[in-house]
């Protein structure tokens, strides 16, 4: 089913990033044609100051900020995190390098997508790259999937396959998968709100 309210509608998508917002920019660059079927209304971050700030700024797009130190324990951020996103009505939420972990007052309301850099359900968890390469894998690759409240749990919705080449380093190995990941994502985001995915 699409996400669309109507056929002249675009999807409205809220996107979470917390560092340079490449991944960001490739989303925010597919909006640009109409027939992609969304477009960014507000990008949230958990710190000041980042690249992916910066980016939407350029765009003239909504930024709020939302961080954990200024709230009293992880629940209040959390709280304050789905306020935040629910005041701009997204259709879909997307994490685009998002490093915190939200519990369900987020991800419960919200129809949540983010990607991986690992075929899940193999290496979940901050360190997937290098635990590929301590693990021997001669294939890595990138997983786009639904968020639920575990860490890298939720429903696999896409993958792709990156190998692992004889010297790899960490930095290596994430750029070739970075460059595999920005384009699965968006393609399957924009699938998600055309409704064939």
């Amino acid at each position: 089913m699409s996400l669309l309210p109507s056929q002249t509608d675009p999807a409205r998508l809220v996107v979470l990033a917390s560092g340079a917002g490449t991944t960001l920019q490739a989303i925010l660059d597919a909006c640009q044609d109409p027939a992609f079927g969304a477009r960014v209304i507000a990008v949230g971050t958990d710190r000041p100051d980042t690249g992916a700030e910066r980016r939407a700024a350029d765009l003239g797009v909504p930024v709020f900020t939302v961080q954990l130190g200024d709230h009293a324990d992880r629940d209040a951020f959390n709280a304050a995190t789905a306020e935040r996103i629910a005041a701009a009505r997204p259709d879909l939420l997307v994490l685009a390098g998002y490093m915190k972990i939200l519990d369900k007052q987020v991800i419960g309301r919200f129809r949540t997508v983010n990607t991986h850099p690992s075929l899940l359900p193999s290496f979940p968890g901050a360190h997937a790259i290098r635990e590929a390469l301590a693990h021997g894998v001669k294939v890595s690759g990138v997983t786009v999937h639904w968020v639920d409240e575990g860490v890298d749990t939720g429903p696999i919705i896409a993958q792709a396959a990156v190998d692992v080449r004889p010297g790899d380093t960490e930095d290596d190995l994430r750029d070739r998968i970075q460059a595999v990941e920005r384009g699965l994502y968006v393609a399957t985001i924009g699938k998600i709100v055309r409704g064939n995915a």
